[in-house]
């Protein structure tokens, strides 16, 4: 599986580009720069199979309808952010206007009958990780190791909370859920900031310490004192 990665708008977001040997093709979180995206299909000779949106926040989403239009494909977004998205409440003066909402029906990733073609070609489960906002999901890539965490778990952090629609309590449980879930040596991309992997996050992420199965070095020690 092919990955590249591109920095775009002012909010520094990551956007993903993925494809294998059949040249199709997912975007995973379009959040500006249209163009840069659209050379880097361009130069791989890539068609857009699907567009993969993290959450609904305008940084994420931004360049989405103008990719649609060039290169029409279904786009996946969860349900409970859809209601918002496209809405004036979602806008951050002077950096980023209401995005504009591409001409297409939704289809919810959480949604395991939408989401079947793409398990299929791309071995890719959906994580429903609400918390950051209330639509909140994780693509997980199984057979290539790799989760891309949009804004809900960074390197060494984890997606703020303080924004309308986010929750505390709901991150923790969803950060748990990834605690739970990926194995220790999967790829880490998170939507902003350098990449991880899983172990690295529950050795010395905060916000996962506590989920985490194996002792940290002094609880290891304290251990071996008793022993």
């Amino acid at each position: 599986m092919n990955i590249e990665l591109l920095t775009v708008g002012p909010y520094e977001v990551n956007c993903a580009i993925i494809w294998g040997e059949a040249k199709t093709a997912l975007v995973i979180d379009p959040g500006a720069d249209a163009d840069n995206i659209e050379t880097v299909l361009q130069k791989n000779g890539l068609t857009v199979t699907a567009y993969l949106l993290t959450h609904g926040h305008v940084d994420h989403i931004s360049a989405l309808a103008e990719l649609h239009t060039a290169r029409p494909a279904p786009v996946y977004l969860h349900a409970d952010d859809e209601k918002w998205a496209f809405s004036e409440k979602n806008q951050i003066p002077p950096y980023y206007p209401v995005p504009r909402k591409p001409d297409t029906e939704f289809l919810h990733p959480g949604n395991v009958k939408t989401f079947d073609e793409l398990k299929r070609l791309y071995a890719i489960e959906c994580l429903e990780t609400p918390g950051h906002t209330p639509g909140c999901v994780c693509y997980w890539f199984k057979e290539a190791g790799v989760c891309f965490t949009g804004d809900t778990l960074f390197k060494e952090s984890c997606g703020r909370t303080d924004l309308p629609g986010g929750d505390a309590r709901t991150l923790t449980a969803s950060l748990k859920k990834l605690a739970e879930t990926l194995p220790s040596e999967t790829r880490i991309i998170a939507g902003h900031g350098e990449e991880s992997t899983m172990a690295h996050e529950l050795a010395t992420n905060f916000f996962l310490q506590k989920f985490n199965p194996q002792p940290t070095e002094s609880e290891h020690n304290t251990i071996q004192k008793r022993a």
